[in-house]
């Protein structure tokens, strides 16, 4: 065995010892305690969302989940940059090596039947995300794989790009523009507009549920192109 490996699991032990010493004296509660204990009392008169999850995500956190998007959504377009090409540059030569054979009409029944589905769960996920567990991250995830999913099937099929980007820029613009309203009508960005309702009603909890679909169609649409772009590659 080389040295380089004794080191590399010298390191492996050690790090697992001190995880192990760790966790043994972290101290473990059924209780909720601190913040926690507030925001389950208090957020389903305050949002309305029988969702504790969402109240956090949304409200209470707004402004952290807006730096998640803007994580994304500078990963997605570094990875669009570093993946993009023009197909008219490609010779036939080059295009004759990568091009695939489609799937067949199993897979591609499949896949077009698969889609609808697919479209009405993301939404289901996105629009009761303050209802139930879920939200616009999941929601988001299940409409890309949705529009993703045809696409393997036909290996020639190329999804536009600009509709994409133009949903994913759109939907952002509504996440901000939300919270800028909130901002300058109570005073604090992303504070939930509209009345709280009943929780556990599908119209409650204000805004946040518009904030969810916005966030499940900037994530869907941010996804779905860089799989395609991915595939393309």
């Amino acid at each position: 065995m080389k040295a380089r490996h004794i080191s590399s699991l010298l390191f492996l032990l050690g790090l697992g010892l001190l995880l192990i010493s760790i966790f043994q004296n972290l101290p473990y509660s059924n209780n909720l305690t601190g913040i926690g204990a507030n925001i389950n009392a208090q957020a389903p008169q305050q949002v309305g969302t029988a969702n504790i999850v969402t109240s956090v995500i949304l409200a209470y956190r707004g402004l952290d989940t807006l730096g998640e998007l803007l994580i994304l959504f500078t990963a997605s377009i570094a990875a669009g940059m570093v993946l993009a090409y023009n197909p008219d540059e490609l010779t036939d030569s080059v295009l004759g090596k990568q091009q695939q054979q489609p799937a067949g009409f199993i897979l591609q029944t499949a896949a077009d039947l698969l889609m609808p589905f697919l479209l009405i769960t993301g939404m289901y996920i996105i629009l009761h995300g303050h209802i139930t567990p879920g939200g616009g991250f999941q929601g988001g995830a299940i409409l890309a794989a949705a529009f993703f999913i045809p696409l393997l099937t036909l290996p020639g099929k190329r999804m536009d790009y600009q509709l994409g980007s133009l949903l994913e820029a759109l939907a952002g613009i509504s996440f901000i523009s939300i919270g800028l309203i909130a901002l300058f009508w109570k005073g604090q960005f992303l504070a939930p507009l509209g009345e709280p309702g009943v929780p556990g009603a599908l119209l409650s909890a204000g805004s946040l549920p518009l904030l969810y679909l916005a966030t499940g169609i900037k994530v869907g649409a941010e996804l779905a192109n860089l799989l395609a772009r991915l595939r393309d590659a």
